[in-house]
């Protein structure tokens, strides 16, 4: 199931024997007859997370998505990821280091072709490609602290699909 350790958010599929019309109904039931977990279902898209209690920066969130193939079956696509909050700031700090990065590459190429000196270019490269380094490890590590809620959820919606 999370066997891939490069992707920071983990999807899946599965091929269901049920009208997504049932799937959809016993999400729905789950969802009043529990309370260890967050269950949000909008039109034919379901998002399990952990109670707030049980919350970290670094907590999973499933996000599914039931699609009708037939009258008697359907599709369920998945994946796993951090708050869309925390994913959006992370994904907006790896663009400002890109963009900052190409910046200071155009500012560098322009002081080395009039021949200026370009040791503060060089070591602004150096320190963004060591920011890049650390939220890429950032990332990796939260996927690696958000593995057992992941396991939890993946657990909870295999035992409610039935």
């Amino acid at each position: 199931m999370l066997s891939n350790e490069i992707v920071l958010r983990p999807r899946f599929q599965m091929e269901l024997e049920q009208p997504s019309s049932q799937l959809l109904a016993k999400f729905s039931e789950t969802k009043k007859n529990q309370n260890k977990f967050i269950v949000s279902c909008v039109d034919d898209h379901i998002f399990i997370k952990l109670p707030n209690k049980e919350q970290h920066f670094w907590s999973p969130q499933l996000h599914l998505e039931i699609s009708e193939k037939d009258e008697n079956s359907c599709s369920l696509h998945g994946f796993f990821g951090p708050n869309p909050t925390v994913w959006t700031m992370f994904m907006f700090l790896h663009v400002a280091v890109g963009i900052l990065f190409m910046v200071n590459a155009t500012w560098l190429y322009s002081n080395y072709n009039m021949e200026n000196p370009i040791t503060l270019q060089v070591g602004i490269a150096i320190v963004l490609v060591l920011a890049w380094i650390l939220l890429y490890f950032a990332g990796v590590m939260g996927k690696k602290k958000g593995k057992p809620g992941m396991r939890e959820l993946y657990g909870f919606m295999t035992e409610t699909i039935g």
